[in-house]
């Protein structure tokens, strides 16, 4: 048995203008199939996309508070032109630079036009491949834990575990990686961004979310009411969905 993440899901006031922000990050496309906005790379919606992640846009009332997110996503670049001149085109469609401590590093770290924090890489050989979003970066208290419960939930692999930092990717060596960082703290406010995962076909979805519970999950009510997909924490209470298999 076995999850797969299909998706980074963000909360936004302006539901349509983030996803075309963020389809200019990705240089993927944007589709409002409905309530939500979703961007994906190619000419159509294809969901779930079957190699990275895409990203899915739910509308909200209330804006981002200025608490850092415990999740973020790191761009890829493949020179330092790149990661300049992408950078620039981000601030033009409304990206604004952030200051969350970083002190003098290499990458860049900005915000979209809501708030949400993310980071355009330096170029970096271990992400060479992974097209253009390098990693989804999770804040925590304990990564060595936070791999083990993750790498239990789904089937990617454990490739570095240490007391500061953990990196998941998928078996097939393909995609973004999934990275836990040690940071002080635990989380205090809701979740603006989290992973929804769905299992493969023919799975079980009311017998994935038994076994996220054995592992250290628990239920979360949102007030989502009945619905396909259930919401649950991990051990540090991360917020993510397991969806209805597609």
């Amino acid at each position: 048995m076995a999850l797969r993440p299909v998706q980074v899901n963000i909360k936004a006031v302006d539901g349509l203008a983030v996803g075309q922000f963020w389809a200019e990050a990705l240089g993927w496309s944007v589709f409002s199939p409905g309530v939500t906005t979703y961007v994906g790379p190619g000419g159509g919606l294809v969901w779930p996309e079957p190699v990275g992640l895409g990203i899915d846009i739910i509308p909200v009332p209330e804006s981002k508070t200025p608490t850092k997110n415990r999740l973020h996503l790191d761009l890829a670049t493949t020179s330092t032109a790149h990661q300049a001149e992408l950078v620039t085109r981000l601030r033009s469609f409304g990206a604004t630079p952030v200051d969350v401590g970083q002190g003098d590093v290499p990458w860049t770290v900005l915000a979209d036009p809501e708030g949400n924090e993310f980071c355009v890489l330096e170029p970096r050989e271990t992400y060479r491949d992974t097209g253009p979003i390098a990693a989804v970066v999770v804040d925590c208290v304990d990564p060595r834990a936070m791999a083990g419960f993750w790498g239990e939930a789904m089937d990617w692999a454990v490739l570095e575990v240490s007391d500061d930092q953990a990196s998941l990717r998928s078996a097939e060596g393909v995609g973004p990686y999934l990275e836990f960082l040690r940071v002080p703290g635990a989380k205090e406010v809701p979740d603006r961004i989290h992973l929804d995962l769905m299992p493969y076909a023919g799975g079980d979805k009311a017998a994935e979310v038994g076994r996220l519970k054995g592992l250290g999950a628990s239920d979360l009510d949102l007030g989502q009411g009945d619905v396909s997909w259930t919401c649950l924490t991990d051990p540090e209470g991360h917020e993510f969905c397991v969806l209805a298999v597609s």
